[in-house]
């Protein structure tokens, strides 16, 4: 790994926040590196309230979109509430489904088929609207690109509100109103939301209209705080404040179905990590297995006993998820090990039957091993369908654009996306795809880098810095768990290999000439126990957790590399 220790933030700054906040220099510093200079950067930071929420009419069509839903409610039309079946999709139907048919009785949701439809808006889905009279469709998290489509239904008596948060493409839709702060033309202040956050954003302005508090709006929190964590988008501004508040709901009145999941995995208190390990999972596991309906149903169910029947047949999908997510990994790993691709700078990988809905996974999991932007293929319908992950630091979006003549369609962010392509175009794509990145990625960025905050003694870990270091979450992009490093560590003779496979690195260690003993774990790290047998001295990059075992919490380092 390539280790890069951030900048040391101005002295006199740091000196100037830790007398103002009655905090040690090492926690100063993190804040500075952060953007946070002053008492009062610091209490938003700390305490982040609704009121610093942006006001919603700020974001371009929010006028036009708030009137459309006010007459359609008025005039009793049906509305479809459509959206993608991901989290992100599924959670923003299951807000803006649930807020609605508190003013309406004529509300249905609609989640498109992986396999029969595709992702985003689909033909079969305006359909359907039309065969059920329905006059206004509130597509979410997806219907920046829908162009066509939105054309199709206008022809059919069918308008449009879109609420996405992908790059739109040279033309948007004609619809009724476009919620998207990426929109050029648009001036929303903070261009991060993911989708659910757009749907937040429109019921919010929604809200305002009919005189309701911000405050009335933190039951639906739970579900945009999902989505902010399981779409991997910035948690700073608006979305820290969203996840903030969304995190402490989950925790103290969750709703029926994460109530259900949790009690299922035996969890009471979570964090947005456990969010995108335990919860998004599971929900994204109905739209790759089954259906995405499962999940909207799951997350607007009331009925307790009913929700932990929907979740014990989640938890069934999950299960097949894990089983066909191993085997094509498996089979895909062995596909690269037969080309050599790892000479290569990107890793481009097809077998036309594994499972589309796990291909998201296993790219996510080449990435991780191979790390090189990668893409996994596999047949969808008459065409072939893909995932694209990315490293840190290369836009893979990007690099597909340049790739467009090669492909039928694609969507997505920098660090991932999807797409679908003709077969007899498959190698054509993969040649100029490769060659895209090969001339414009940076060589290091093919190396995983691990980006360290500080560096501390072991002394300086001390149980108050600890409680001050959590306080930081939730954890994210634009604001991850903080990392240090702390030269001149000996391992105290403990030092092993454990795990089923021993894959993993366990040891104890203290510094030279101080006194604190740490227990330490690294996961994936077992190859790495040489470099501290036999007392010898070593470094280490780590970030600091608790370590509950047998009743007693100890703080503990999650080493992320060690090196001599």
């Amino acid at each position: 790994m390539r280790w890069s220790l951030k900048p040391k933030p101005n002295e006199e700054t740091v000196a100037h926040l830790a007398a103002k906040l009655g905090v040690g220099k090492p926690v100063a510093s993190l804040l500075v590196q952060r953007g946070i200079e002053t008492f009062e950067e610091a209490k938003k930071f700390f305490r982040p309230s609704l009121e610093d929420l942006h006001d919603p009419y700020l974001m371009k069509d929010m006028d036009r979109a708030v009137e459309r839903i006010e007459k359609a409610i008025k005039n009793e039309e049906n509305i479809l509430v459509y959206g993608d079946y991901d989290v992100d999709g599924t959670t923003s139907v299951a807000l803006m489904s649930s807020f609605l048919k508190g003013f309406s009785p004529y509300v249905a949701t609609y989640i498109p088929d992986r396999y029969n439809e595709g992702y985003g808006v689909s033909y079969q889905g305006i359909d359907f609207a039309a065969d059920n009279d329905v006059s206004l469709i509130i597509a979410l998290d997806c219907g920046i690109k829908a162009v066509e489509k939105v054309v199709y239904a206008k022809e059919k008596g069918i308008e449009f509100i879109i609420c996405d948060h992908h790059r739109p493409g040279a033309e948007i839709p004609a619809a009724a109103a476009i919620l998207d702060p990426k929109r050029e033309d648009c001036d929303y202040p903070y261009k991060e939301l993911c989708g659910c956050g757009v749907g937040f954003k429109l019921i919010q302005a929604l809200a305002a209209r009919k005189g309701l508090e911000t405050e009335n709006l933190l039951p639906y929190l739970d579900l945009v705080a999902t989505a902010i964590g399981a779409d991997i988008v910035p948690i700073t501004g608006e979305n820290r404040i969203l996840a903030y508040h969304g995190m402490h709901v989950i925790n103290v009145a969750p709703r029926a179905g994460f109530k259900a999941i949790l009690k299922q995995v035996k969890k009471e208190r979570i964090s947005i990590t456990d969010v995108v390990f335990i919860l998004a999972p599971r929900i994204n596991a109905a739209g790759r297995m089954k259906h995405g309906q499962h999940a909207v149903n799951l997350l607007t169910e009331e009925d307790e006993d009913t929700a932990a029947q929907f979740a014990a047949d989640i938890e069934n999908y999950n299960s097949d998820r894990r089983d066909a997510d191993r085997s094509i990994t498996a089979e895909a790993l062995a596909q690269i090990e037969d080309l050599k691709e790892q000479e290569r700078h990107t890793t481009v990988v097809y077998q036309e039957n594994w499972h589309k809905g796990v291909i998201g996974i296993v790219a996510s999991r080449l990435t991780e091993t191979y790390y090189r932007p990668t893409l996994v293929f596999t047949k969808s319908g008459e065409k072939l369908a893909a995932s694209a992950r990315s490293v840190k630091g290369f836009d893979v979006y990007d690099a597909l654009e340049a790739c467009k003549e090669h492909i039928e369609q694609f969507g997505g962010h920098k660090y991932a996306a999807g797409l679908t392509l003709f077969a007899s175009e498959y190698e054509n794509f993969k040649r100029k795809f490769e060659n895209v990145v090969a001339e414009t990625i940076d060589k290091k960025l093919l190396t995983p880098e691990v980006s360290i905050d500080a560096e501390i003694n072991l002394k300086d870990i001390t149980p108050k810095f600890y409680r001050i270091l959590k306080q930081f979450a939730p954890f994210g992009p634009g604001n991850m768990s903080p990392v240090f490093t702390t030269c001149n560590l000996r391992d105290t003779g403990y030092g092993k290999c454990v795990g089923a496979d021993e894959s993993h690195l366990k040891c104890q260690v203290k510094q030279e000439g101080e006194n604190p003993v740490f227990n330490v774990i690294g996961f994936g790290l077992g190859k790495k126990l040489e470099i501290i047998r036999k007392h010898k001295i070593f470094k280490a990059a780590y970030s600091i957790d608790e370590n509950h075992y047998n009743g007693n919490i100890s703080l503990q380092l999650r080493l992320k590399d060690i090196a001599e």
